[in-house]
């Protein structure tokens, strides 16, 4: 069975959330006159393009195109359904959902219904696991081993830290005593298939890290063996609601503090999270056991542009944090590196020393990107050589060629001079060389970037296509003007999609409503028209237009099909003058001349 929400229902959701709100969980926006601004969570960038408007209520991106109300930006961001997004936003807005039901017609729903079992598995096993790490004999030996490695019980429940039974099915029968199917719960991650065809525990015997998507829900889990034994980190597999390259560990708690402090601070893993958060940097996110993504760097990006990146200081973390750097950098972030001492890790440090060196001496004492180059680039040198000399002051002025501030590239230069006693004039006409050659590259890869691109850059619109999409314009904000446009022009608009939004539009305020971009969104099924709406909603007009600014847009729309006809007309005189028949060349020449008098 699938599940139905009243219109009324939908449209009482609608109006009593604000769509600024919803989009500030997912996105950095920034007040510029009356709407918002952002990086666009669908696309790549680096320069906001990304619009939300308070007053219509609708969101659109300038850059690829992506907009829509509420409803459409959360099925978008989350890939979920209309009636999960619904289900979602009447829970923020404290709405009740009556309990209505009829068919189901799409496997959407089905896999929805998945979705929501797997999360609500999850959400039973944490509390499971919590309940009985505080609160049961058999948990008490976990709980001491966290004590002991300064965990406190704040912590504990903040985290949600949890122990899983050393019993091959505790958590297969709890989960089947609940009405779950063991076979979902196997695509789930949470048990394991015997080829008896029976199902055992994934965990066991370990503590338990619940892992959450960036809304909060659980979706995963990461288990430390308590005492001997392989692996000593047990994590989920990948499956329906987890994919470790799009989340970030804690994101969903730090999120709120990352604007706060306009500053997100990286680990490797959940434990130093914990440890930071622990010292007052509740702001800290990690990587799921992997290398930062692509998309990791563009979920932090569109949140905070400035990124502390804190790894481990053996060979392989700092290698980790150069390629972190790299990917935040090009996700258009300012990036500083804390440097841990050798042999220590964040929880290890914070553990030995306390809170307030760990802040003092590590975080705070970060460095640039541009520094930790440097520091890198000299791993593996005898910098008392000479040829290993020339070939680390080469390798750094590459990256000082990349610097775009003046001041900056101005002091590394000097560091450079002073520590190898080089000339500076030789490492600026050095450096000089490598940047011409950086920008040919730059105008080449540019140029095969224009070319790739011009298929799919926007042409320049014909007068009457612009005319169509600025009464389309108007006709969204003005029941007055959309009933002028009516009565002059009917639906005989030239574009397609053109005819097929004036159309429900006419049908919108026929029934009696105001205008209201967002709610006029609601009664579009094709999201093509969706998108157009709010494109066309977001252009900038004349809120007091005239009456012949009007009536040119109308001409524009009315003339076309005219023009179209002159101009066959005049392909059939060519062809009779070509075919020396004068007479017929003569009688559709008169024709054209009371066609263009139409036309004025």
């Amino acid at each position: 069975m699938g599940y139905r929400i009243p219109e009324e229902t939908i449209e009482q959701i609608r109006r009593s959330v604000d769509i600024v709100d919803v989009i500030s969980d997912y996105v950095q926006l920034k007040k510029q006159g009356r709407n918002y601004f952002g990086l666009c969570p669908f696309h790549g960038e680096k320069t906001p393009s990304f619009s939300v408007s308070p007053d219509k209520q609708i969101f659109h991106c300038f850059g690829c195109g992506a907009g829509g109300n509420v409803f459409s930006f959360l099925m978008d961001i989350e890939g979920i359904s209309f009636v999960e997004a619904a289900k979602r936003l009447a829970s923020k807005a404290n709405i009740e959902l009556p309990d209505v039901q009829i068919a189901s017609r799409a496997n959407a729903n089905l896999k929805a219904n998945e979705v929501s079992k797997m999360m609500e598995a999850h959400e039973l096993l944490k509390k499971f696991y919590h309940h009985l790490l505080l609160n049961t004999k058999e948990g008490q030996e976990a709980l001491d081993y966290l004590l002991a490695r300064g965990f406190t019980r704040d912590i504990i429940e903040q985290f949600e830290i949890g122990y899983s039974l050393n019993s091959w099915d505790a958590a297969a029968k709890l989960l089947a005593g609940h009405g779950f199917s063991l076979d979902m719960m196997e695509k789930a991650g949470l048990v394991i298939r015997r080829e008896d065809g029976s199902y055992f525990d994934r965990f066991r015997n370990r503590i338990m890290f619940p892992i959450h998507d960036h809304q909060g829900a659980t979706i995963a889990f990461s288990g430390r063996i308590l005492g001997e034994g392989q692996p000593k980190y047990l994590n989920s597999p990948e499956t329906m609601i987890f994919n470790k390259s799009k989340i970030l560990y804690n994101f969903h708690n730090a999120r709120v503090h990352i604007r706060k402090n306009q500053q997100a601070i990286l680990f490797e893993g959940f434990a130093d999270v914990i440890a930071a958060v622990k010292a007052g940097l509740p702001q800290s996110v990690a990587t799921m056991g992997t290398s930062l993504t692509e998309e990791q760097a563009r979920i932090l990006r569109r949140n905070v542009e400035s990124v502390i990146i804190c790894y481990d200081a053996d060979m392989a973390g700092i290698e980790a944090a150069f390629r972190a750097s790299q990917l935040l950098t090009e996700a258009g972030c300012y990036v500083k590196i804390a440097t841990m001492p050798d042999g220590l890790d964040p929880d290890e440090y914070v553990s030995k020393f306390g809170p307030e060196r760990f802040r003092a001496d590590v975080i705070d004492a970060s460095v640039s990107f541009m520094s930790f180059k440097m520091t890198y680039f000299k791993k593996g040198k005898n910098l008392q050589n000479e040829s290993d000399q020339i070939r680390y002051v080469d390798e750094v002025l590459h990256e000082l060629a990349k610097l775009s501030n003046p001041v900056e590239l101005d002091y590394y230069l000097r560091q450079l001079a002073n520590e190898f006693s080089l000339s500076l004039e030789a490492l600026r006409q050095q450096l000089h060389r490598y940047r011409q050659s950086n920008r040919k590259h730059e105008n080449s890869s540019f140029y095969k970037a224009a070319v790739s691109k011009q298929p799919t850059e926007k042409k320049l619109l014909p007068a009457f296509h612009n005319a169509e999409r600025m009464l389309i314009a108007h006709m969204l904000r003005s029941r007055e003007i959309a009933f002028a446009v009516q009565q002059a022009v009917q639906g005989n608009f030239n574009i397609e999609e053109h005819r097929a939004i004036v159309t429900y539009l006419y049908a919108f305020y026929e029934e009696g409503n105001e205008p209201d971009v967002s709610a006029f969104i609601q009664r579009l099924n094709d999201e093509q028209l969706k998108k157009l709406v709010t494109e066309l909603s977001m252009l900038l007009i004349n809120e007091n237009i005239s009456s012949q600014e009007l009536n040119d847009y109308i001409k524009h729309v009315l003339n076309y099909p005219k023009w179209l006809k002159l101009k066959e007309k005049e392909i059939e005189k060519n062809e009779a003058e070509r075919q020396k028949d004068f007479i017929k060349a003569a009688r559709i020449a008169k024709e054209m001349i009371e066609m263009k008098k139409l036309l004025l």
